[in-house]
């Protein structure tokens, strides 16, 4: 890589307009990931274990001073029927939403989907006596 391609590397907005193609060790797992497989030029997060890291403020824009890993903690839908990952950080808080690549563990994407109906936030046990509750009985 010349002088010129890295400091244009490291312009504002770059990883906006260009794909990236270079593999990176995925600091959570150590899974080596590279973009080859994702079905998208921008690749972000470890098809293994879904986390990312916390570069961005807003996409592409690598001005994040934090740093730290982002936890995947849910999934969502798009308009379309198109499936997105969302993105905690564990420093800062931060929230952020990911496409899902064609490379990424399907069963990690269901048990994130699946986490709410194993982990409800209330006592399974008096889903009878609340439905019965609500009808009026």
């Amino acid at each position: 890589m010349n002088r010129e391609h890295k400091r244009q590397m490291y312009e504002k907005g770059y990883y906006k307009t260009h794909s990236c193609q270079e593999s990176f060790t995925c600091k959570v797992c150590g899974w080596l990931v590279t973009p080859e497989q994702a079905g998208t030029g921008h690749r972000n997060h470890c098809p293994n274990c879904l986390s990312s890291l916390h570069v961005d403020i807003e996409p592409g824009d690598r001005s994040s001073d934090c740093g730290s890993v982002m936890e995947p903690v849910a999934v969502w839908v798009r308009k379309g029927g198109e499936w997105a990952i969302v993105h905690r950080c564990r420093r800062c808080g931060a929230l952020s939403s990911n496409r899902v690549a064609a490379d990424d563990n399907p069963m990690k994407l269901l048990s994130i989907a699946l986490r709410p109906l194993s982990q409800p936030p209330f006592p399974v046990e008096h889903i009878r006596e609340l439905s019965d509750l609500l009808a009026g009985q």
